[in-house]
């Protein structure tokens, strides 16, 4: 899915007043498995950390504007093709 795309995609989670709850990031890690992208917003008042929710949906981070993420399902590496075990 390119950057471009983005765009067109809906916020299917919204984060209110309360932050990053754990409901929030459960959510989250739901939608990933059917979706395999997700789209977040959250409210103006609202601290979020986007590369913490990130980790803690075990998702990848694909992009950051304004008051919107986008995050996708982990990909999953296979032991031989990592770069550390050159």
């Amino acid at each position: 899915m390119s950057k471009e795309s983005f765009q067109d995609l809906r916020p299917t989670v919204w984060i209110g007043k309360r932050g990053v709850t754990s409901v929030i990031i459960d959510e989250i890690r739901r939608q990933l498995k059917v979706r395999k992208v997700v789209k977040v917003r959250w409210l103006r008042n609202t601290e979020v950390d986007p590369r913490r929710i990130a980790a803690s949906a075990d998702a990848d981070l694909l992009d950051v504007r304004g008051r919107t993420l986008v995050l996708a399902e982990r990909r999953s590496r296979s032991p031989g093709r990592d770069s550390r075990n050159i």
